[in-house]
């Protein structure tokens, strides 16, 4: 599926791959949601926690950006070429955390996404520049990266994860 260069397309490919996501998910047993190994050294808890808090960070820069900020990304610690790093960060920020909280969290985080995405225009979505802070790609771009492009990664490695799981039992 392409990239959404609307408004439209990226409603629709949020939310029909976080409904994927979801149905995913559901087919999961407990163990086989937390017991790690599955992507990578990640277990699928991992892996919603790394997609909630993409999000949340796509949303405080947005709403920096908003107030006419520049905020540092992705982070005041790490570098575009660190990404590794700083999902090794987010990992150990979350490994301890309760699985019905992340599922929670995510899902607040994704009705938060997608309610941030409605109350903006087409315009300030997919033009390039409209904030400082995005340089010379679109908000939208961002968005797409945090939502419907970040889910079809999660839905990918985590099936393959789980089918290579079952497989070797």
């Amino acid at each position: 599926m392409p990239r959404p260069t609307s408004k439209p397309q990226l409603i629709e490919q949020a939310q029909t791959n976080w409904d994927k996501l979801q149905t995913q998910i559901e087919s999961l047993s407990i163990d086989e949601i937390i017991e790690a190994g599955t992507v990578g050294d990640w277990s699928v808890k991992d892996v919603l926690a790394h997609l909630m808090e993409w999000q949340q960070m796509t949303l405080s820069w947005h709403r920096a950006g908003q107030g006419g900020e520049t905020p540092i990304t992705p982070s005041e610690q790490f570098t575009w070429k660190e990404i590794p790093a700083l999902n090794q960060t987010i990992f150990e920020k979350y490994q301890d955390a309760e699985l019905d909280d992340i599922k929670q969290r995510l899902s607040s985080s994704h009705q938060e996404t997608m309610k941030e995405i409605q109350q903006l225009s087409n315009e300030e979505l997919f033009t390039p520049k409209v904030y400082k802070w995005t340089k010379t790609t679109t908000l939208g771009s961002y968005l797409t990266s945090a939502t419907s492009s970040h889910y079809d990664w999660a839905i990918k490695h985590i099936r393959r994860g789980i089918k290579a799981k079952r497989k070797s039992e």
